[in-house]
């Protein structure tokens, strides 16, 4: 491991055999890129990270793997977005995507094959959030795959609801030459969703089981109803695989989700999400999960290249 300056933060560093990470566990516990050095020499990033001067805004930096807590995607109240209500009936603040991909954290563990980092909520997070907890995003890196853990612990007396996730920026196209008409998606989703203008959820048209990643039909949808813990994206003139596994630890649901979103079709990314449920969970009452006070729930995600 090794601690590189950048941009007035610590950045580290990990060579796990042929994979080189790169995170910054202290802010918005971020992973940036993810590259893998291939037989001939040639660097392959699987994780997409841009060219920035600045993180005062990490939020928007679209690259590496943004943390979703505790709800993933824009939330609503009565159709009014950016704000959610709580089963003490009280309106709050919630920013898109939640609050942990801008927020602080405190490293708790950092070895050669990874890191846990704590989340540190301010006054805003609070606000917003108003429960007793803790929060913390574990990796745990390998020569060829990651595995990341959102774990939530209750500390309070108040039943807690979540619906977390991850919006990894996969680079794509990743071998020269190619385009996304080269790649595939595969998922067990028996039920496909988008979201209405207020927040709600309603059937979407259907795509195929192996899904080309050129269909525009894609962008924004949500993957549900999940047969399996398992789902790959293909490169498929050379057979090269992403191979994800995502679930929750002890606790098994069928409401888990994966959303597919690009900015266009000329974007470096396209992003393979893995939600504990679709957006504006606490409204929509799906994907939703309490933890009981004293409780903790985990969700975890691993990401093969095969």
């Amino acid at each position: 491991m090794e601690r590189i300056p950048y941009l007035g933060h610590t950045l580290f560093k990990w060579q796990v055999g042929a994979s080189t990470y790169l995170a910054l566990p202290e802010l918005g516990a971020r992973l940036m890129n993810w590259n893998v050095t291939l037989g001939d020499s040639s660097v392959r990033d699987i994780l997409y990270w841009p060219e920035t001067d600045t993180l005062e805004n990490i939020a928007s930096i679209r690259g590496g793997n943004p943390i979703l807590f505790p709800f993933s995607g824009r939330t609503y109240d009565q159709g009014e977005i950016y704000h959610w209500r709580a089963e003490d009936g009280v309106r709050r603040p919630m920013p898109m995507h939640g609050l942990a991909r801008q927020g602080k954290f405190r490293p708790i563990r950092l070895d050669d094959r990874g890191f846990s980092a704590l989340f540190l909520p301010d006054a805003t997070a609070q606000a917003a959030y108003p429960y007793d907890y803790e929060f913390v995003v574990s990796y745990r890196f390998e020569a060829l795959s990651i595995f990341v853990e959102l774990q939530l612990t209750n500390l309070g007396r108040t039943p807690m609801p979540w619906s977390a996730g991850h919006h990894f920026y996969f680079t794509l196209p990743w071998s020269v030459g190619r385009t996304r008409q080269d790649y595939s998606l595969e998922t067990s989703a028996t039920k496909y969703l988008q979201r209405d203008e207020r927040g709600g959820l309603y059937p979407a048209p259907r795509v195929s089981a192996q899904e080309n990643l050129a269909n525009k039909n894609l962008i924004d949808l949500i993957h549900t109803d999940l047969r399996r813990d398992t789902f790959t994206v293909t490169e498929r003139p050379s057979g090269s695989q992403l191979l994800f596994r995502s679930g929750m630890t002890n606790e098994p649901s069928r409401e888990l989700a994966v959303v597919t979103w690009t900015q266009d079709e000329n974007s470096p990314y396209y992003c393979i999400e893995p939600w504990m449920g679709p957006p504006n969970a606490p409204e929509n009452k799906v994907g939703v999960h309490r933890v009981a006070p004293g409780q903790t729930q985990k969700f975890y995600v691993e990401i093969k290249l095969i």
